[in-house]
């Protein structure tokens, strides 16, 4: 159930930093007023896209000489990709220019979406034309441009526009391989005009899928590029799904043609039958398969991550279906055998490792475990025999950013000090030397993309009132080497929209518990005024809406509400993903939407109580997704808190979502029966006393319509009055078609501004 509002990742090899704006609309609920200097609308947030930052794309050059990124002229939408030097930042070199990237007789050329260089740098491999699958953007046109005769040719021309995915270079470049339509492709590149291309897997069914993933293991594993090349090129690993046997779940589409037109996905639901996994080694001399002996029933252990260790061996990481055992292998890539070097297991459940950090003799791996409460950072040794702990104390490790093996720093992310915000760390391997990287002056999100050698590093840092901006500093002091993305433009614009005063605080409830929180007051605020309270919340362990960062367009929207009268607030409930301990993030086991909506009215109550200027008549609460369900809970089960909700794309019902999410945080459905029934909204729907707005894209893959269309019928049966608004064909994110963002959030708007009249 996770937002389309968290998915965003950095990738090692890029950074990608993307927000919108917002806006404001008069009492006539669907009038836009005339838009000042100092005030939001919906519009300039939605409309005119007036606060959005540019997608910036790059990654450091091998040698850790450079930094390189794309640049977009905004006059002609030529791209080309400019490097930065180190010795010369002042400077700014063009190694590709535009002018190199016309396709043979084309006048126009490319526009480059990301790159990749193959390792003499003489190669250099272009995505275009990409286009989304389901979250992202992972199917598209790739060429290769060869810089020594700046011949240009594109990769798999004989298939269909904008049909390859996750081409990659071998290591030595002379071929890229690449998916098509649920199989391996593999393209020499040497040979004439570089177009034999072999086939390397042969699926025989819609349901067999290799290089890539079925819709579960895309959502909930974040898996998407599912091949790898060894380090000396002689083989590609990769997964087989095989999604046979999965109940399709129909999307219908009844908009773009004069008849519905159906799409079918294999769709495991709770308590359902899941996809097999399992892992393969192709031979490219012989073109032969050896598959991994990875011991376990398929369709009941996920298989989340693998990684080549050496030419010859392969690291595997295996869950079991409830997600409590995780199991790492390494197994032969010559003969398929697998062992298990050791098992972390938990009461509860267990995240996998998503970047392994091997040291270079391959005798021991960095890895993160909560074994002791909090998240920290182990050496285990290769058959796993030996185990120490670098980092320890009460704190947790968010994440690893890197290690620097010659001078034996690890390099992590923390704040041990405010779950808010996040900060780089370093300590070295024998747990000495702990000591914060990221300068104390600095607040807010800090996110570090490391120089190969670890001595620079790429920083963007941002606040909730502040657009990211990113530089190049030199670890060792913190000092800026170049400004990469200032977001100029944006800050100045922002600064014009006088946006009203914010704060983050700490709610006590009345167990001891105390919750982060961030408000927002109206521009002129007068404590001995009575406000509505407007809350926004998320609330699952797939996020944090506390956060002390860039939120684009939603946190400009919750701004242009303070803005008309309304203060907004955000709480953080037990079970999201603070780096608050162990403790603190799975109490909610077995118990998803009891707990946190219990600790969200408790967090309401508790302002209330203590914020005189807050009118307990007008509350209201919105969220997405996770957020949407979480909205239905609180109106349901508490309505004598809240007078007025929006619920976007919830799943009002848990038994209807899918395996890897629901049953990772509420076990088997048929030892958690309970639980699942206690969790769902719509048991409760029949306490309905307040105003919901029920929102959902017919189109949603992700938490179905069918799941609102239960809850409809739900609230007919006890006569309880609503209102429901449908984007036909939209996804979870609803963001398909003209228009459809700034409808949206007009509705959200419309509706606080009927029910809770600020």
């Amino acid at each position: 159930m996770k937002s389309h509002r968290f998915c965003c990742r950095l990738i090692l090899c890029s950074l990608t930093l993307w927000g919108i704006s917002n806006s404001i609309v008069n009492k006539g609920w669907g009038q836009e007023k005339v838009a000042s200097s100092s005030t939001l609308t919906i519009d300039s947030i939605f409309g005119e896209r007036g606060f959005a930052t540019q997608p910036f794309t790059g990654h450091w050059q091998k040698d850790s000489s450079g930094f390189e990124r794309i640049r977009l002229d905004p006059a002609t939408g030529n791209s080309s990709i400019i490097r930065t030097k180190l010795s010369t930042p002042q400077q700014e070199e063009v190694v590709v220019p535009s002018h190199w990237l016309k396709p043979e007789g084309s006048e126009k050329p490319l526009t480059i979406e990301a790159f990749q260089w193959s390792n003499d740098q003489k190669r250099v491999l272009l995505l275009t034309q990409s286009e989304r699958v389901w979250r992202l953007n992972t199917r598209g046109d790739y060429w290769v441009l060869d810089l020594p005769s700046q011949r240009l040719f594109q990769v798999g021309k004989e298939f269909p526009k904008s049909s390859l995915m996750f081409a990659k270079f071998s290591p030595d470049a002379t071929k890229v391989a690449f998916v098509h339509n649920r199989d391996i492709y593999l393209q020499t590149l040497d040979s004439k005009d570089g177009q034999k291309v072999e086939q390397l897997t042969h699926s025989d069914s819609p349901t067999k899928i290799f290089g890539t993933f079925d819709w579960v293991y895309e959502e909930e594993f974040s898996l998407r590029d599912g091949f790898r090349f060894s380090s000396d090129g002689k083989r590609i690993a990769f997964w087989e799904i095989d999604a046979s046997g999965i109940e399709q779940f129909p999307l219908v589409d009844n908009t773009s043609t004069l008849y519905p037109k159906i799409q079918y996905i294999p769709y495991p639901k709770v308590g359902t039958t899941n996809s097999s996994a399992r892992v393969g080694v192709i031979d490219l001399a012989s073109v032969s398969i050896q598959w991994m002996d990875v011991p376990g029933d398929k369709r009941d252990n996920y298989l989340p991550r693998i990684d080549w260790v050496t030419e010859d061996t392969l690291s595997i990481q295996q869950l079991n279906r409830l997600q409590n055992r995780l199991q790492f292998y390494l197994a032969d890539a010559r003969t398929g055998a697998a062992k298990v070097v050791f098992t972390e297991t938990d009461e509860a459940w267990l995240d996998v490792a998503d970047e392994l950090h091997w040291l270079k003799d391959k005798s021991r791996v960095v890895w993160l475990s909560e074994r002791s409460g909090w998240r920290h950072i182990y050496l285990v040794s290769h058959d796993g025999r030996e185990t120490q702990a670098v980092t320890k104390g009460d704190f947790d490790v968010m994440d690893v950013a890197g290690v620097d093996e010659e001078r034996k720093w690890i390099y992590f992310y923390a704040s041990p000090d405010n779950a808010s915000q996040k900060y780089l760390y370093r300590v070295q391997f024998d747990g000495s030397g702990l000591e914060r990287v990221t300068p104390t002056t600095r607040s807010g999100t800090n996110v570090y993309l490391l120089s190969p050698d670890a001595k620079h590093a790429l920083v963007t840092t941002s606040q909730f009132q502040s657009p990211p901006h990113s530089e190049v500093v030199q670890l060792s002091d913190h000092s800026t080497k170049f400004l990469v993305d200032s977001n100029k433009a944006l800050q100045e614009k922002i600064a014009k929209a006088n946006l009203p005063k914010h704060e983050f605080f700490r709610v006590p409830l009345e167990n001891g518990v105390e919750l982060d929180a961030w408000s927002i007051h109206p521009p002129g605020f007068d404590p001995a005024k009575k406000y509505p309270l407007l809350v926004f919340v998320y609330g699952e362990p797939a996020g944090q809406t506390v956060l002390d960062q860039w939120g684009g367009d939603r946190t400009l929207w919750h701004h242009m509400m303070a803005q008309k009268g309304y203060v907004v607030m955000s709480f953080d409930n037990r079970g999201t993903p603070a780096p608050k301990g162990r403790e603190w993030r799975k109490s909610i086991y077995r118990q998803i939407g009891i707990l946190a909506s219990q600790d969200q009215a408790d967090a309401v109550k508790s302002v209330l109580s203590h914020r005189s200027y807050l009118d307990p008549k007008r509350v209201g609460i919105w969220g997405w997704s996770g957020g949407g369900s979480m909205t239905l809970n609180a109106l349901f089960r508490y309505p004598e808190v809240y007078a007025s909700g929006v619920s976007i794309a919830p799943v009002p019902n848990q038994l209807y979502y899918d395996t890897i999410y629901q049953e990772r945080y509420m076990g088997n459905p048929n030892e958690n029966a309970e639980g699942y029934r206690l969790g769902s909204p719509i048991t409760f729907a029949h306490q309905l006393r307040g105003d919901l707005l029920l929102i959902h894209g017919t189109g949603d893959d992700n938490c179905h319509y069918q799941t609102t269309e239960l809850l409809i019928n739900e609230l007919i049966r006890k006569n309880k009055q609503f209102s429901m608004f449908a984007y036909p064909n939209r996804t979870h994110a609803i963001r398909e078609g003209e228009n459809t963002t700034r409808h949206l959030f007009q509705q959200i708007t419309n509706h606080f501004l009927r029910t809770l009249p600020p």
